[in-house]
């Protein structure tokens, strides 16, 4: 019987579509044993939200480390309250949301998470997000497989050691992707095509791309979970 996995970093309250892809595999790897990127190109620490004057970045305060450090070394940081300052931007920006008084608790027990590293924190995010998406799914970290290898080789190993034979992966990993590791390997790379839905928001026109906060706070978890399986 064939296993589809994803294999993705452990973001911070990712976008809508890395839950979509998620509807469609057997197997999620959250790949935490990769370099840790604080950087323009760096999701793992941040996302973005709707504010009145357009997408607006809530970032998560670590520790300094080396470059080459793996994200699940990377430790919050205690020198700044960004919890409370989270909290404080989201209560402002969508008290007026339908459905802020079934999300925001949700949002606050996150917060709750005295959790020290980073990968705990958003592995905790994904799967309140996931709860809410109703999305079940096996998960596993990387780390805990002790994988072998650099970029294309390492997705392979891990899809190995998870008896994965197909790999579904987000198309931005087009760039990077070589397919003869995985030919060799006699596993099948499958591209996810999502296509942003468009639902009502606060704060004017739509924006998209933003955390899946906004789709719930917006929307609710129960029109939530249609909208994400365009029902």
């Amino acid at each position: 019987m064939s296993r589809t996995a994803v294999i993705h970093q452990p973001d911070f309250l990712p976008y809508l579509g890395f839950f979509e892809r998620l509807l469609h595999a057997d197997v999620f790897v959250l790949l935490d044993s990769v370099q840790y990127v604080n950087s323009s190109r760096g999701w793992t620490h941040r996302d973005k939200i709707k504010t009145p004057n357009g997408a607006k970045w809530i970032s998560i305060s670590v520790n300094s480390v080396p470059r080459d450090t793996p994200i699940c070394e990377i430790e919050l940081s205690d020198h700044v309250d960004w919890r409370t300052n989270h909290l404080n931007l989201l209560r402002e920006n969508y008290r007026k949301s339908p459905h802020f008084a079934e999300i925001f608790p949700e949002i606050e027990q996150l917060y709750a998470c005295r959790c020290t590293k980073l990968s705990d924190f958003n592995r905790a995010s994904i799967e309140l997000l996931m709860r809410l998406f109703d999305i079940r799914i096996e998960t596993v970290t990387a780390t805990s497989l002790f994988p072998d290898g650099k970029s294309n080789e390492l997705l392979v190993n891990i899809l190995k050691k998870i008896g994965a034979d197909r790999y579904l992966s987000g198309s931005g990993a087009k760039a990077y992707f070589r397919p003869e590791p995985f030919a060799a390997a006699g596993v099948e790379v499958l591209w996810q095509d999502f296509q942003h839905p468009v639902y009502t928001q606060l704060h004017g026109d739509f924006v998209p791309y933003l955390s899946s906060i906004d789709l719930l706070l917006n929307c609710g978890a129960d029109q939530s979970r249609k909208i994400l399986r365009n029902k």
